[in-house]
């Protein structure tokens, strides 16, 4: 039953946040760019609360915190250092200057970061069903306005609406893999999971840290600065309503 699971909720954390993105662009652009720093603000809170309400206490339990936290620490460099490179891209910023990268090569950054994604969602549900859903639920929500850029990228890169869209589900679809091969890894050697599960943190700490709050930052109005925080109180707030709930 955790396998089924851990496919749906795989599926539904990545294509169902590609189809809903799809939806999204039907609407002006306007409201585009209006509902994108709200969408960050929520995706901020729902990453930081399944890193650390989920995935590093259940992490914790079941291994030293003299080896839980290096590995953490390791994660964030991995990160760091995979974006230096530019294999990994997180940018909600349309505008920037990454978006100058080719559309293979995001499509590509974008399957590698699903395929870890899925790794993330597996070992959370062989941790415990509410790790699992809340995990599955930062994915969502952090990927909503990512792959809202996303699609905007390759628009401006040439590709059609039609294969925009077929080309980032194909992308999205690593996450499958990615979810069934850490799944039948860690169901037999169950000691790597808390170390998979505190990877898994390190990325949802780095996206939220390194790449979603500084451009919270750019927008200084107190109006928008409230707002941003209730948002990301409602994130983690969600991942605690799950964790309380199911």
């Amino acid at each position: 039953m955790i396998l089924v699971w851990i496919i749906i909720f795989s599926l539904v954390g990545s294509i169902g946040a590609i189809l809903l993105a799809g939806i999204y662009l039907a609407f002006p652009e306007q409201v585009r760019k209006s509902l994108i720093p709200y969408l960050v603000s929520y995706a901020t809170g729902t990453l930081l609360g399944a890193a650390f309400l989920g995935l590093l206490p259940h992490a914790l339990d079941h291994a030293p915190a003299a080896a839980i936290l290096p590995t953490v620490l390791a994660g964030i460099l991995c990160f760091f250092l995979l974006e230096k490179i530019v294999i990994w891209r997180h940018c909600h910023n349309i505008h920037c200057e990454k978006h100058a990268i080719a559309g293979p090569l995001l499509l590509v950054g974008d399957a590698m970061h699903n395929f870890v994604d899925g790794i993330a969602i597996a070992a959370a549900f062989i941790a415990s069903t509410p790790v699992g859903v809340a995990t599955a639920l930062a994915i969502f929500a952090h990927e909503l306005p990512q792959e809202v850029g996303d699609f905007a990228i390759l628009i401006e890169s040439g590709y059609s609406r039609r294969k925009a869209l077929a080309y980032n589900i194909i992308s999205g679809l690593s996450t499958l893999p990615g979810a069934l091969l850490a799944y039948f890894f860690l169901i037999k050697l169950q000691e790597y999971t808390p170390y998979v599960m505190a990877f898994s943190a390190a990325s949802f700490i780095y996206i939220a840290v390194a790449d979603l709050i500084p451009g919270l930052h750019q927008r200084t109005d107190m109006k928008q600065a409230i707002s941003q925080v209730l948002l990301i109180l409602a994130g983690i707030g969600t991942i605690i309503l799950f964790h309380t709930g199911l």
